[in-house]
């Protein structure tokens, strides 16, 4: 486009257009900065060469285009980002229908626990009027503690000790009683003590000490997410859960109990009396029964 004299000012741009003056010389060649003074073949000179004061204008495009790399990594981070906007709102409606049950389950285990409690009271007074005694029912599950090293210990026991997962002095695992735990509870009786814990200390150890077994990691039970990733598959989602299937030795303790890391208790205030001997003989090691409470509550 050509203008008049003074009809532009050099580089001015419009709308990221760069405008760049084209001066004829006489000779009707053109002279710019572009394509320098007599430069170029006659096929692309101006019509106007033949007016020597005519300023030319030759319009360039040099808008600052945006390299196609920086727009695909922008789209891929918007994706990334409206991906995690999306799992971050599903997550907390699934956390808000995951409390909303375990508040339910509280309630409902609650309920069952006081149930079991009235029911034992009530047979225990029916049995006292007629002048009986009342017998409860034989432990379903018992807590396991080692209390001795690896000096003196025979293969065998050595061996039972690993398949309870006791592999360190004070720790400790759920078992459940059958008559295949029972005997090889007996066999290695000098080196674990062990009982039957009540609700109050099951739910104690499992909130201060417990931790979950995850891909072989020990991870602390802070939240039920830990709890419903390794056990969900069994309808167990929360730590209320959890309890409820140790203490009442439900359909999957097995994996409710293997999912907990062995309990890694302190020693007991006061210390021990004596190891080697049992229990019923006035030292710590071999059945406590009802007296591995209070055993239970030195440790934590």
């Amino acid at each position: 486009m050509c203008l008049g004299e003074a009809a532009y000012v050099e580089d001015h741009g419009v709308c990221g257009f760069r405008a760049t003056p084209l001066k004829y010389n006489y000779d009707g060649c053109v002279g710019s900065p572009l394509f320098g003074v007599g430069k170029e073949p006659r096929a692309n000179r101006c019509l106007n060469a033949s007016r020597p004061n005519v300023v030319c204008f030759f319009v360039i495009a040099t808008s600052s285009l945006v390299p196609e790399s920086i727009l695909k990594k922008r789209r891929t981070l918007e994706q990334v980002k409206a991906k995690r906007a999306a799992k971050a709102a599903a997550d907390r409606v699934h956390r808000k229908k995951v409390r909303q049950i375990a508040f339910k389950s509280a309630e409902k285990y609650i309920k069952e626990y006081r149930q079991l409690e009235k029911q034992a009271v009530t047979l225990r007074r029916q049995a006292k009027s007629t002048g009986n005694f009342y017998v409860p029912a034989e432990a379903k599950f018992a807590f396991v503690i080692r209390i001795r090293g690896i000096i003196g210990v025979s293969p065998k026991v050595r061996k039972i000790l690993q398949l309870l997962r006791l592999r360190q002095i004070q720790n400790g695992v759920f078992v459940k009683l059958n008559k295949a735990t029972i005997n090889m509870l007996r066999l290695v009786e000098p080196f674990v003590t062990y009982g039957y814990p009540n609700l109050k200390v099951t739910r104690e150890l499992i909130y201060k000490r417990g931790f979950g077994k995850v891909r072989g990691q020990r991870i602390p039970l802070t939240n039920n997410s830990v709890i419903e990733k390794s056990l969900g598959h069994v309808g167990i989602i929360c730590i209320e859960d959890l309890i409820h299937e140790i203490f009442t030795v439900g359909e999957h303790f097995k994996q409710a109990a293997n999912f907990l890391w062995p309990f890694q208790l302190s020693s007991p205030n006061g210390g021990y009396t004596k190891k080697l001997l049992h229990f019923a003989e006035g030292g710590d090691a071999g059945n406590r029964g009802a007296e591995i409470n209070k055993f239970i509550k030195q440790c934590l």
